[in-house]
């Protein structure tokens, strides 16, 4: 799992229990879905078409850090698939597991578009060009 994203959980991402809203945790979550997809697709126009079950299996709370991570499981024609896994930086837990989220590449008429992509691209190997 790569981990790409820590965020600090403040005041303002606490639920009535004082631990992280569920709600706040996948708005951080889809936004890196989404910043990562466009990376590798290489195309701002990128939805979120599926989300498998989402498994919360600890929490944060204020003052913690945690940790996004995702993976690539495969490539389609107009789709990327990623699996996605939270940790909580001072206990050490996984908060949250994703196994599979599906991210479409769209073309300016909103339609899916094929991306041609079908491996993993890093910033440095681009650069090399």
């Amino acid at each position: 799992m790569r981990f790409h994203t820590r965020k600090w959980v403040k005041p303002e991402d606490l639920n009535p229990n004082h631990t992280l809203f569920g709600g706040r945790l996948l708005a951080w979550i889809d936004e890196e879905l989404a910043l990562y997809s466009i990376i590798q697709l290489q195309n701002s126009k990128i939805v979120t078409k599926h989300m498998s079950e989402i498994n919360f299996r600890s929490s944060a709370r204020q003052g913690d850090i945690i940790e996004i991570g995702i993976d690539v499981i495969k490539f389609g024609n107009s789709s990327i698939t990623l699996t996605c896994q939270v940790r909580n930086m001072m206990t050490r837990e996984t908060i949250i597991s994703i196994d599979h989220i599906t991210m479409v590449s769209l073309g300016d008429d909103g339609k899916p578009k094929a991306h041609g992509k079908t491996q993993i691209e890093y910033v440095k190997d681009r650069l090399e060009d």
